[in-house]
């Protein structure tokens, strides 16, 4: 039932980015594992990324079990998907459960797919890791693998209307050389971080950048705030969901 519902997902994923006219090109594919678990450290700059991350998986014939927030189980659709996939849902107020479960997976073999940033970058660069990606691979005894996508921003991304027509979006999804996990924490998470901003940048070079436009970071000319203001900006949409949450509404 796993793997049917998956590959039902995966066949409805393609049918989206066909939809869509995305057109995605895989770097560096040969780098994800054919066995044996791995945890797959992706950037996150969009809500459809992990769809891209999920079909380079699919080249190698591996399932990417993601590790989601637990608030999407409130949505009836998607909560089947997470029962049905070994989706592993993460209660950001008590994560010590997702946790362990995501390195009992990694010890039986699977490829576990986790945000080192935690949530999108408004900036699309790479913004602070959380060291759950280093933890959870060096306790596991696992590689960690990075990846990154890029152009999905372009199709959803947080603060601007979706752009699902047939727009024949580029998406590159590129794959860095696996990361031993070393003892020292601090250490495998600034090695994860070095060789997934040179993937980032990489991928940037060979990609067209229109001056101004809203999904291209500032460093590039585009009119994406920078790292700096992005936390300005989450820290009023934070306050607004407080309030809300205050007043019921």
């Amino acid at each position: 039932m796993t793997e049917m519902t998956y590959g039902t997902m995966v066949a409805m994923t393609r049918a989206f980015l066909l939809a869509t006219g995305a057109r995605i090109t895989y770097i560096g594919d040969e780098n994800i594992p054919d066995r044996g678990g791995a945890v797959v450290a992706i950037n996150h700059t969009s809500y459809v990324d992990w769809l891209a991350a999920g079909l380079v998986a699919r080249r190698r014939r591996r399932w990417l079990r993601f590790m989601v927030k637990a608030e999407l189980q409130r949505v009836k659709v998607i909560n089947f998907a997470i029962k049905h996939t070994k989706t592993i849902p993460v209660d950001r107020s008590a994560g010590a459960y997702a946790y362990a479960m995501a390195v009992q997976r990694l010890r039986e073999g699977e490829l576990v797919g986790v945000y080192p940033e935690a949530t999108i970058s408004r900036s699309f660069e790479l913004s602070e890791f959380k060291l759950g990606a280093a933890r959870m691979a060096a306790q596991a005894d696992v590689p960690i693998i990075p990846v990154i996508v890029w152009g999905t921003q372009r199709i959803w991304t947080k603060g601007h209307p979706k752009n699902l027509g047939p727009k024949k979006v580029p998406v590159v999804v590129s794959v860095g050389a696996p990361i031993h996990a070393a003892d020292d924490v601090a250490q495998t998470d600034a090695a994860l971080r070095e060789s997934m901003t040179t993937l980032l940048h990489q991928v940037q070079q060979r990609y067209h950048h229109p001056t101004g436009a809203y999904w291209v970071p500032r460093r590039l000319g585009g009119g994406a705030p920078t790292l700096a203001e992005t936390v300005g900006i989450d820290a009023a949409e934070a306050g607004r969901k407080a309030a809300r949450l205050r007043d019921g509404s």
